[in-house]
């Protein structure tokens, strides 16, 4: 037995958000309808996720001594998330991210600045974390950490997840890609890393790069997913009447999408569940503020006869 179910490996956030009336184009004046301050970042927003349905999880990242910082570890101690594997960096600063959500439908515009913390060193706290972890997830920020703990989690029978997220593919990836077993990527990520303009055949080559399963997520169009063996399917999205933000959605899949296979659900049970939690995230303001328990998933999927 792991003593973790997954270890998050990236960078972590405090985001400002505020929900606007229309995003500007020019100089003026606009009065926010709300605004808060909370966690973020795609890997740390998807071990959030994990947390908050049931799962046991920590999050690796290097961190200023800042209010920034302070507000990162709160913000994780708040949502059970273990913070052992976070390294404080004196005098340093973290990442902050400002951002503009429409309101009419919950569309975001991302201001960000990253703070001067250093990468991560792939030291003897980093392996102890992922040694200890079933799933390391991570999405190639302290690139040369994430290679050598993808090392780590096989040696140790760990696993290894990947989120390529939408207009945040690098060239650097492709020595990543290949090591890793689960690999959930936006449509947008799966054609500028493949080549591919279809979903079929982008798949079919992130498969034959190494990982096991393979997920391509399209937003509202829901996702497709592909696994060795097994026949593919897509999973429709559960379309909201009204969205608050779309902040952290793709990120809350992953990481419900990990608590799925973690917990032994069927695929097919997985992806709804994940899509399921994507759809709930929509209706709060931030990636995090939003993020549904198990038991509430379940009264979500059984409100639109989906079993679980």
């Amino acid at each position: 037995m792991k003593r973790l179910d997954v270890l998050g490996l990236g960078v972590s956030t405090v985001d400002a958000l505020y929900r606007v009336d229309h995003f500007p184009s020019d100089e003026e004046n606009q009065q926010a309808m709300a605004m808060t301050l909370q966690g973020g970042g795609p890997v740390a927003t998807a071990i959030v996720t994990a947390a908050r349905l049931g799962a046991r999880a920590a999050m690796a990242d290097t961190v200023g001594d800042d209010w920034r910082g302070e507000t990162v570890r709160r913000s994780f101690a708040e949502q059970g998330v273990a913070d052992e594997f976070l390294e404080v960096v004196p005098g340093a600063t973290s990442t902050l991210s400002c951002v503009l959500v429409r309101r009419h439908d919950g569309a975001r515009s991302i201001v960000w600045y990253p703070g001067d913390a250093p990468p991560l060193v792939p030291g003897e706290r980093l392996r102890l974390g992922v040694e200890s972890a079933a799933f390391t997830h991570l999405n190639g920020r302290h690139f040369e950490a994430c290679l050598q703990a993808c090392g780590w989690a096989h040696g140790s029978g760990g696993k290894v997840s990947f989120d390529g997220g939408a207009h945040r593919y690098r060239q650097e990836l492709i020595e990543l890609v290949p090591r890793t077993d689960v690999c959930i990527v936006a449509r947008e990520f799966a054609r500028s890393y493949t080549g591919e303009g279809e979903v079929e055949p982008a798949a079919r080559r992130l498969l034959s790069e190494g990982p096991e399963l393979v997920v391509i997520t399209d937003g509202t169009r829901g996702s497709w997913v592909h696994r060795h063996g097994a026949r593919p399917f897509a999973q429709p999205a559960f379309l909201m009447p009204e969205v608050v933000d779309t902040t952290g959605c793709g990120d809350s899949f992953h990481g419900a999408f990990l608590y799925g296979l973690l917990q032994g659900m069927p695929l097919e049970e997985t992806a709804r569940f994940a899509s399921a939690v994507a759809a709930i995230n929509t209706q709060a303001l931030g990636g995090q503020a939003g993020l549904p328990t198990r038991a509430q998933v379940v009264a979500f999927l059984a409100e639109h006869d989906t079993a679980v």
